[in-house]
């Protein structure tokens, strides 16, 4: 049983869910989100902050900002209460009112931006309002999480080397691509590796990362209305966009076999699944497929899992197996 002194230090990165009962499927689902932050986020938040930290721009009386849907800006909240930092975070009006409170219980300072800019969305408004930030106070550090480098960094150092010991016969990685930081780390890492990797990347119907037509997006976490400065797609072997209603039937799906997880795992899950129907090999062994499971549920619980937003957004019927891919149909 570890003993810790700050919360950061705790993040659970070896448990894996074995999904072949569950989705009739063989892929194992890696769980990042058992730490005090409750995602992936926390890798990056603290290996930004600590470089930040080590190259003097965070000092003593500063304030840290940052644009973020949710899951990072509840892992910089806890860092920065941790480290007795103020911290400002700008989201928009699809971040989860749970995951808002949160942030506030831990004492950050939220905005949310409601009106999309005319080119790049909520994400460029976001941006742009981090932007006039910066300019009103010389205390505000930006961290940005769309160009730092040790957001990819914390996942190539530690993420995929994690994979790799629990399946070194790995044929197939399923990451998903919101600012495309984990999935740029693990890519990288894995061209290096002994033997070749297929790095699948999930993104969101509507999401413009990989050159898709940009249309609105209701859950927050994956995708993008402005292409990820990290984004190499020489790194990315193949990408599956996944609609919206599909995210939300896998997680109900998956709920219904008794774990709760958030948007973001629905999506890499729906998309990893169907990857897995489009190259099923009859007669050959089954591939060695890994998804990463970015963030649990809980915050979902007025949104994805409510049958009445559900319903209003996406159509009665969105719940119906009848009505769901194949390869997703419960």
């Amino acid at each position: 049983m570890p003993v810790i002194s700050t919360p950061q230090e705790f993040n659970e990165d070896e448990l894996y869910i074995d999904l072949r009962d569950t989705l009739r499927k063989p892929l194992f689902l890696k769980c990042e989100g058992f730490n005090f932050a409750g995602s992936v986020k926390l890798k990056a938040a603290k290996a930004m902050v600590e470089a930040a930290e080590r190259d003097g721009l965070l000092t003593e009386g500063s304030v840290i900002v940052e644009s973020t849907s949710g899951n990072l800006g509840v892992a910089l909240s806890m860092i920065a209460a941790s480290r007795g930092y103020r911290f400002v975070c700008v989201t928009d009006s699809r971040c989860n009112l749970s995951t808002r409170l949160l942030m506030e219980a831990l004492g950050a300072q939220v905005h949310v931006i409601a009106e999309p800019a005319a080119e790049g969305g909520l994400l460029a408004a976001r941006i742009a309002h981090v932007r006039t930030l910066l300019a009103s106070d010389e205390r505000y550090v930006w961290l940005n999480q769309y160009t730092n480098p040790h957001a990819a960094m914390a996942h190539y150092r530690a993420t995929a080397p994690a994979i790799a010991r629990q399946f070194p016969r790995l044929d197939v990685l399923f990451v998903g691509a919101g600012t495309t930081g984990t999935l740029m780390g693990c890519a990288r890492w894995f061209r290096q590796w002994h033997r070749p990797v297929r790095i699948v990347a999930v993104d969101s119907t509507g999401s413009v990362s990989f050159g898709g037509a940009p249309a609105p997006r209701m859950i927050p976490g994956l995708g993008a209305g402005v292409r990820p400065p990290l984004l190499d797609t020489d790194l990315v072997d193949d990408v599956v966009h996944v609609p919206e209603a599909d995210t939300i039937r896998t997680c109900h799906r998956l709920a219904r076999h008794g774990f709760l997880f958030g948007g973001s795992t629905g999506t890499v899950v729906s998309g990893a699944l169907r990857w897995l129907d489009a190259h099923h090999r009859p007669g050959l062994p089954p591939l060695t497929a890994v998804a990463l499971s970015p963030d649990l549920g809980e915050r979902y619980l007025e949104t994805i899992y409510q049958t009445s937003w559900v319903q209003e957004l996406y159509g009665k019927d969105v719940l119906d197996p009848a009505a769901a891919p194949a390869a997703i149909a419960a």
